[in-house]
Parts: structure tokens; C-alpha cells; sequence
């Protein structure tokens, strides 16, 4: 089975100490520094659609975008009554194709990392940067690789009363990606349906990430640690990037 597919009905309750509004909140942070007021938003790998939900109750008109129905059926849902809900769209992020152009672009927990072949994450870049209006900004975060290659034999356990996941990552050195299978357990009634889910994450340097800016255009780029308006420190298991498309001179 697909990353996401059983999961999207449990993705909530699984990941319910995420801490979005932060995330957020780091975003409104770096866009405060960069003396940017974005009206649109695109929110790439939206999932369930929380970070899109979050930045639309605070006035921007915002895109999701996210290769799983799954997923995005669950976000649909959550976002129904909204006054102003975001719209969302199926699409991988290597082909992202967005109506109009947007002012911000931002990419939440690692999904970039998804996109296990460097040539597509590369190529995804380049599609935010035409995305993105002139003076726009795009901010993201990964796993750094010494996080994935800790995950390597680590066993992994959360539950609620309804729902049960178990999964162990795995480091191949070779390919630079962390594998993790997903066994998964699902109440429904009396019985319990089991179901699994792999998941895989390319071990992206910074400096590469920061090469596939350059190439795709950007300017003004900039590494974080985790959602600290500062340099990574040693061993930080999780860091964020900005960076900037040129305005039309």
C-alpha cells in the first residue's frame, strides 16, 4: 500500500503533539525579518491540511497541494465551513502547476524528503520558483541526513484507543534513503483491520538543497536551525530554509 493511503483516516490523532501553530509562527518570524505582507499562499505536501487551514484564518487566500486523495479528502473535510477555505489540489510537487501566481511558498515536516530521486527534487524546486510571484519567498524544512541515518534500527510506537502504528527505519548507505515500514491497526467496530504503509526519505545535504535554489534562481537564501532564527547547530536533527525569487526590475 502507498505512504498515506490507510494512514490519512489516522493521520490527525497519530500526529496530534505537532506543533503547526508553531511552524507557523516561524514562518510569520522569517516573512516579519524578510518586510513581507503575503496576500497568497501555496502550502506544497499539504497533507490533512492543517498548515493551510492555519495560514487561511489568518486572511491569505492559499493553495494545498498534495500528491495523495487520501489526504487531501480528509483536509477537504476539515476545511468545509470555513469562510475562507483553502482550495485544494492533487498533483506531485515535480509537476506543480498552480493557476496563478502566489507570494508565498512554504513545504512542512520534511516532505521535500519524500521526493527520494535528487533529479525530481531539483525539478520540484524550479516549479515553486515559477510558482512563485516576483519578490516571493519560500520557506521549507527537512530532516538533516544525520537525523535519517540515526533512525537507522529504531523502532517507533504510537497509539490511541482506536488506532495502533508500529514502525522501524532502516539507513541504506547506498541509495541515501530512510526506509520505514508502517504496520498499522485501525478500529472499525469490534475488529481491528491491519494494513501496511512504506515510507522513504532522501538524506538531503544543505549544501545541495541550497545548490537546487541556486540553480532554480533563488536569491537571498537562507539555512535555520529548528524554527530558530539562527544558524543550525551541531547535530540539530531538523532545519529550514528561506529563500527569495528577484523581483522584476
Amino acid at each position: 500500500m502507498g505512504a498515506y493511503e490507510a494512514l490519512a483516516a489516522s493521520y490527525d490523532r497519530l500526529t496530534n503533539d505537532v506543533d503547526y501553530g508553531a511552524t507557523v509562527a516561524f514562518y510569520r518570524e522569517i516573512l516579519t525579518a524578510e518586510g513581507l505582507r503575503p496576500r497568497t499562499a501555496v502550502d506544497l505536501a499539504c497533507g490533512t491540511g492543517t498548515v493551510s487551514i492555519l495560514l487561511a484564518q489568518q486572511g491569505l487566500q492559499v493553495i494545498g497541494v498534495d500528491m495523495s486523495e487520501e489526504m487531501l479528502t480528509v483536509a477537504q473535510q476539515k476545511a468545509g465551513d470555513m469562510d475562507n477555505p483553502p482550495r485544494f489540489v492533487c498533483q506531485h510537487l515535480q509537476k506543480l502547476v498552480l493557476p496563478r501566481g502566489v507570494d508565498l511558498a512554504v513545504c512542512a515536516l520534511d516532505s521535500l524528503d519524500y521526493i527520494t530521486a535528487p533529479n525530481d527534487c531539483a525539478e520540484a524546486i524550479r516549479r515553486v520558483y515559477r510558482a512563485l510571484n516576483p519578490g516571493g519567498i519560500f520557506i521549507f524544512d527537512v530532516n538533516t541526513p544525520e537525523k535519517l541515518r540515526a533512525m537507522d534500527g529504531q523502532v517507533f510506537l504510537d497509539e490511541d484507543d482506536d488506532v495502533y502504528c508500529v514502525w522501524r527505519g532502516e539507513f541504506d548507505e547506498k541509495t541515501n534513503i530512510c526506509s520505514y515500514g508502517m504496520d498499522l491497526f485501525q478500529r472499525q467496530g469490534r475488529l481491528w483491520r491491519r494494513s501496511f504503509e512504506e515510507h522513504r526519505e532522501y538524506a538531503y545535504s544543505a549544501e545541495q538543497l541550497t545548490g537546487y535554489l541556486k540553480a532554480a534562481g533563488f536569491t537571498n537564501i537562507r539555512v535555520y536551525g529548528d524554527r530558530r532564527m539562527a544558524p543550525p547547530r551541531s547535530g540539530e536533527q531538523r532545519i529550514y530554509f528561506k529563500a527569495r525569487k528577484g523581483r522584476i526590475r
